[in-house]
């Protein structure tokens, strides 16, 4: 099994970004009465303890969530706010949810909420703290290609690799406009690294020949310490929702000067 531990890095600045789109585009979707589906290809164990010695060791979420918390980056009533309040609500101050938890904190019981995992450890753990999720013990990306189209078929996926995997930077273009030609109405959001290396250039130039429409939304920060790789954080989502614009504004004023 593959070694990322994502406890070290849970509530960084790349998660600040991540999730304050996702949930921005869950709290979109549920402005209808409507059931959807949501799906995630690498769901995680849903729930980090930021004041454990994986986050302490790296101090990583004391530059994300926590300053953003403190300075008060993010607007009163941001879905992403309200849903660590529901989360912190059950396990405490030191919580910080994944991406399964805040889908769960911010969708309705009769949506449909699919969640893939392969590690065996993490799905493990995601299994004592989801609520109403359906848990699928394989490979993410084949769990998307079987379940879509979905029903219902309005919804989301969200494609979230740790990128250990180097091949994922050339299998996921063509994955994505297969999802796509089966599921024309999904919001379809990748996450990806912004790394010192640009290796993440060949892979935004495929998407975009493929998705010109598409939103591709980049953030720039320093790295987390000296030798470390990352400088920042990509979302490029297929079928964007209207007015997803705004907050990738807000967000660009966030990390502007950071």
């Amino acid at each position: 099994m593959l070694s990322y531990q994502h406890a070290f890095h849970a509530g960084n600045l790349a998660d600040l970004h991540k999730h304050a789109l996702l949930a921005w585009m869950l709290d979109y979707l549920t402005a209808k009465p409507k059931p959807l589906t949501y799906m995630e290809t690498h769901s995680g164990r849903g729930l980090y303890d930021l004041g454990g010695d994986a986050a302490r060791k790296t101090g990583e979420a004391e530059a994300g969530i926590t300053r953003a918390l403190a300075e008060g980056w993010l607007p009163q009533g941001h879905p992403l706010l309200r849903a660590l309040e529901v989360v912190r609500s059950f396990y405490g101050p030191d919580a910080y949810p994944g991406s399964p938890l805040i889908a769960e904190a911010l969708l309705r019981q009769d949506d449909s909420l699919h969640l893939a995992e392969l590690h065996p450890t993490e799905i493990a753990a995601l299994e004592h703290v989801v609520l109403f999720s359906k848990l699928h013990h394989q490979d993410g990306f084949a769990m998307a290609n079987a379940l879509c189209p979905p029903t219902p078929r309005r919804g989301m996926l969200l494609i979230d690799p740790s990128f250990e995997v180097k091949a994922d930077y050339e299998s996921l273009p063509p994955f994505i406009a297969k999802i796509a030609k089966k599921w024309n109405v999904g919001i379809i959001a990748l996450w990806y690294p912004l790394l010192l290396d640009g290796r993440h250039g060949p892979m935004m130039h495929a998407l975009q020949e493929r998705f010109p429409e598409a939103l591709r939304h980049e953030v720039h920060f320093r790295p987390a310490r000296e030798g470390h790789g990352m400088i920042g954080s990509g979302m490029f989502v297929v079928n964007p929702p209207y007015g997803i614009e705004a907050e990738t504004a807000r967000l660009d004023k966030i990390f502007a000067p950071l």
